[in-house]
């Protein structure tokens, strides 16, 4: 059975969002994404604080694709160091694992 994995990045607007996504799923890297507007990130970059509206998005892929999605999340991006967070899922029913599996 393959093992689920996740990333989380966020994103300045719903527009790049979206269009990230699906590249995503025309390029077979993903199987859903989760678009969550209206975030209000707080954060420090390069010695200053900010604070930014933003769009996060929950990618959900297998183990096996998440390096390949990471990169290539990377490439469409439009910040130049966009946060991208990555984890395996430790436990997810098999009918989830399967179609995740599917990719």
């Amino acid at each position: 059975m393959s093992k689920a994995a996740l990333a989380w990045c966020p994103f300045p607007n719903e527009a790049e969002a979206r269009a990230v996504a699906t590249h995503l799923l025309d390029e077979k890297l993903i199987a859903c994404a989760n678009i969550l507007p209206g975030m209000v990130s707080l954060y420090e970059w390069e010695g200053e604080r900010g604070e930014s509206n933003e769009v996060g998005v929950l990618f959900k892929t297998s183990a096996q694709l998440r390096d390949s999605l990471a990169k290539r999340l990377t490439q469409l991006h439009s910040y130049a160091s966009p946060a991208i967070m990555l984890w395996d899922v430790e436990a997810a029913p098999e009918t989830t694992a399967e179609w995740l599996g599917g990719l």
